[in-house]
């Protein structure tokens, strides 16, 4: 049995054509919500406690008690319960929306769910591309100087497992003041700097793209990648260069600059074990929801990165 207001709110939903399949979620949505608010003290496994919660439930009314930390609280729960983000941003929309309703007709002034957050989505990991997949993409023949300047891109790209964005703005100096020593220095998310790696083979494709750039490039341009115009080449015409790239090596996937950096991760990690290292290869704060950040020194990181990435090793 629910009470009344959910009741009359879900008519409202009903009204405005709403789906039965958004009415059933948003009632069982409302009803869990409501539930959680009111058996803090009762045990959920004795049936008469069950019992007396189910009246509890129907008989409420005082929608003004329950405040945004209390809904708040009941999505923290859901989530210690392992309920999902694109579930708990539907019980926060079902629980706002009731509380709109409750507005709209007069029943409260506010409404205490606009100041709770939505849960963020998690965004899923590009699929890793296979070790031999990137020696498809990245070992091709060289038959302009678009293609000597894209070589350097992408070896790059997956060498120091760079954002496409940091690759676009790396320019000549200081970005590679230090290439021949194995590094690129990149700024990355929030203007932080940092030293990333360079594999024997990026090393070689970009020492290669800076014998002729100078040719191409426009008097005064910094920027280490160029395009035709002789300028700063950008993020989408990278991207359409990669297209370009993946259908001359036949892979039957689609490929983006992002999982070029993915691939380093993964091939790195997969290699070393070593979650550290490609925390501080990508510039990330933690590679996971669930692992901190922790600085490494350059000669570990180098030594870690020599012996696990498939195109770093010296032969």
């Amino acid at each position: 049995m629910w009470c009344n207001e959910i009741e009359q709110f879900v008519k409202h939903l009903q009204a405005q054509g709403k789906s039965p399949h958004t009415l059933k979620n948003y009632q069982r949505d409302l009803h869990d919500f409501l539930a959680f608010y009111l058996a803090d003290d009762l045990d959920a496994t004795d049936a008469d406690e069950q019992q007396r919660l189910a009246e509890q439930i129907s008989q409420f009314s005082d929608w003004r008690l329950i405040d945004s930390q209390a809904i708040q609280g009941f999505l923290a729960f859901r989530m210690q319960n392992s309920i999902g983000a694109r579930t708990l941003a539907r019980q926060l929309s079902a629980i706002r929306a009731f509380y709109d309703y409750l507005v709209t007709i007069g029943r409260l002034q506010v409404n205490p769910a606009k100041a709770v957050k939505t849960p963020k989505q998690p965004q899923p990991l590009p699929k890793s591309v296979d070790i031999d997949w990137m020696q498809r993409l990245l070992d091709q023949p060289l038959e302009s100087w678009q293609d000597v300047r894209d070589q350097a891109i992408f070896e790059l790209l997956y060498s120091a497992g760079l954002r496409v964005s940091e690759c676009a703005d790396l320019d000549v100096s200081p970005g590679l003041d230090e290439v021949s020593s194995g590094w690129v220095r990149v700024l990355g998310k929030g203007k932080k700097e940092r030293l990333a790696p360079v594999g024997s083979k990026a090393l070689a494709a970009i020492q290669n793209w800076l014998q002729i750039r100078h040719d191409y490039a426009e008097e005064g341009e910094q920027a280490v990648f160029i395009n035709q115009r002789g300028h700063r080449m950008q993020v989408r015409s990278i991207q359409s260069q990669l297209d370009k790239r993946t259908l001359k090596a036949g892979l039957p996937t689609k490929m983006s600059p992002h999982r070029l950096r993915h691939a380093c991760a993964t091939h790195v990690l997969e290699s070393s074990g070593d979650l550290r290292a490609v925390q501080e290869i990508l510039g990330h704060a933690n590679l996971s929801t669930t692992q901190i950040y922790t600085k490494l020194d350059l000669q570990h990181l180098a030594q870690v990165y020599d012996k696990a990435h498939p195109r770093a090793k010296k032969h």
